[in-house]
């Protein structure tokens, strides 16, 4: 067998900032979906409308908390296969000075994750609201405090930025970009510059419907897109790709405007339990997602989270994209096993 040369890891390798909010799960039922006119399988941004909804899910449901919010989710799980050495990972967002923060700080250190959190008191630490019916979950995200990241008070800083620059590879979700496309601009600028590799997300719908514009600002700069089949579909009706081909938007995709031209843009679709979408130089290749019982399907909340982060754990070692898309796979199989984005003590991948 031949045996894959990987590149030696120090600490901060890996760069995410995002939005890091407290999940709190709860199975509920339709009438539940329906009074506050979610759909099943969906993520949005908590309205007015929502306010009620966190308080009645914690009151009348088994709730679980877990530390959340997707690039968190992804840069800790990535953190969680490479193992050693710590803090190969580091993490930037905003927290508030609350017992939420203090839970989210607690659970970035067990995940021996390099957190740099923003801290404020303006507002309390966010959160999100997985209502889960059946193998569907609606998310439900109240920002709060993540929506009060600052560039210049924390990203500009020497002592943070100097993290920004240590690290080769970069992702951020593109839930990020209701927050502060400055700092991502700011980021991805320079993994362009230095020719090190930056990666997006599509990460919801409602991101390339409604923020079409930040999104299309940091596109030349994405060395590696990720989303879902939804998101996908989204995107292409967005941009007018005039298909719903998933391999023609992967190649339309991949196809945009890109600054850094030594990198060619890769684009990576998942599609749950169908097989995984990605352009390999100028082809489009499938790669199929490893078997799994319905039964042992608990959550699939963080099954993308967790593939990018298994993904992400072979990127940053320089490996092939085959082996980049097989840790993705692993990843999200042993996620969707279990409530919420946890994972065992140690990953089982070869």
């Amino acid at each position: 067998m031949s045996t894959v040369r990987k590149t030696a890891l120090s600490e901060n390798t890996l760069f995410g900032m995002g939005n890091p909010l407290l999940d709190i799960s709860a199975v509920v039922d339709k009438d539940f979906l329906d009074k506050y006119g979610l759909k099943p399988n969906d993520q949005i941004l908590a309205e007015e409308k929502h306010k009620a909804l966190f308080e009645e899910i914690v009151k009348k449901n088994k709730v679980e908390y877990h530390a959340g919010g997707s690039t968190q989710n992804s840069v800790k799980i990535a953190q969680w296969m490479i193992q050693k050495p710590h803090k190969v990972a580091t993490f930037f967002g905003c927290i508030g000075t609350d017992h939420f923060g203090e839970i989210l700080k607690k659970k970035s250190e067990e995940a021996h994750v390099d957190a740099r959190y923003y801290e404020q008191n303006e507002e309390p630490t966010g959160t999100c609201a997985a209502c889960i019916t059946g193998d569907n979950r609606s998310l439900v995200a109240n920002l709060a405090a993540a929506n009060c990241y600052k560039k210049e008070k924390h990203l500009d800083l020497d002592s943070n930025w100097e993290l920004v620059e240590k690290a080769k590879v970069y992702y951020i979700a593109g839930f990020f970009l209701t927050v502060s496309p400055e700092s991502i601009l700011k980021v991805a600028k320079h993994a362009s510059d230095n020719n090190k590799v930056f990666c997006m997300n599509l990460s919801a719908p409602f991101i390339s419907q409604f923020f079409k514009e930040p999104l299309m600002k940091v596109m030349p700069y994405v060395d590696i897109l990720f989303g879902n089949e939804t998101e996908a579909a989204t995107f292409a009706k967005e941009q007018g790709f005039e298909t719903d081909d998933i391999r023609e938007i992967a190649k339309k995709a991949q196809n945009l405007p890109k600054e850094n031209k030594k990198r060619q843009r890769v684009v990576v679709f998942t599609q749950g339990e169908d097989d995984t979408v990605a352009t390999v130089g100028k082809q489009v290749t499938v790669f199929p997602v490893l078997d799994i019982d319905q039964n042992d399907i608990v959550d699939t909340n963080g099954a993308g989270d967790a593939f990018v982060g298994g993904f992400l754990s072979e990127l940053v070692q320089e490996t092939a994209l085959e082996e980049c898309i097989r840790a993705g796979h692993y990843a999200a199989n042993i996620i969707i096993r279990r409530v919420g984005c946890t994972f065992p003590d140690k990953p089982d991948f070869h």
